[in-house]
């Protein structure tokens, strides 16, 4: 029996200590899906750029609250949930706020009927998610979340970090009055979109 025990232990040790196992267990760094695009030519991918962009955001410690700014912009140490949005596309080469500007005006139908101020619709969710469903790739709310991917909840929009949990979840970036920056709380909400910045299935 101890002979056995043995020879057990030493083939796991061998399993671990050797490239065998990577033949069965894939990294979560080897699932990680990179874009093929580099927007603003920096050497980064988009959505590598994407996630550095919503991690410089945090880092600034931005105070929450509910502001209108002539320009659209913040320009004070206060920020709502969607200001992670345009902060961190700008990180990848993207004017998110011209480009939201662009398919209201273009296709006002299909957002709410009192879009039209060019100061706040880059800033509310429902308008983020219409342009969001309109322009980029939709994936399962439930699956397949990748490093810079964005998530939209009721009301809250976050970014998927590359941190996980204990189970293998990923962590959500995003501005919220009460939760921490970077949060364990991919799930703790309803998702009611999921999406990867791919405008027009990377044909721009």
């Amino acid at each position: 029996m101890l002979v056995l025990f043995l020879i057990l232990l030493l083939a796991v040790i061998a399993f671990f200590k050797t490239d065998v196992k990577d033949r069965f267990v894939k990294t979560k760094l080897d699932e990680i899906i990179k874009s093929n695009i580099d927007k603003d030519n920096d050497g980064i991918d988009d959505y590598t750029d994407i996630l550095k962009g919503a991690k410089d955001f945090i880092s600034t410690k931005p105070k929450y609250k509910s502001k209108y700014y002539d320009g659209g912009y913040p320009t004070d140490e206060y920020r709502v949930c969607t200001d992670i949005i345009w902060y961190s596309l700008k990180n990848a080469g993207y004017d998110f706020k011209t480009l939201i500007d662009e398919d209201i005006k273009n296709n006002k139908e299909e957002y709410d009927e009192d879009v039209g101020d060019a100061n706040i619709d880059f800033r509310r969710v429902r308008n983020i998610k219409v342009y969001l469903d309109r322009n980029t790739m939709k994936l399962e709310n439930d699956s397949d979340f990748n490093p810079g991917d964005i998530v939209v909840y009721k009301n809250h929009i976050a970014i998927v970090s590359d941190k996980l949990n204990k189970d293998g979840q990923n962590y959500i970036l995003h501005q919220h009055m009460y939760q921490t920056y970077e949060y364990d709380g991919l799930f703790k909400n309803k998702i009611f979109g999921h999406y990867r910045w791919r405008l027009n299935d990377g044909k721009e």
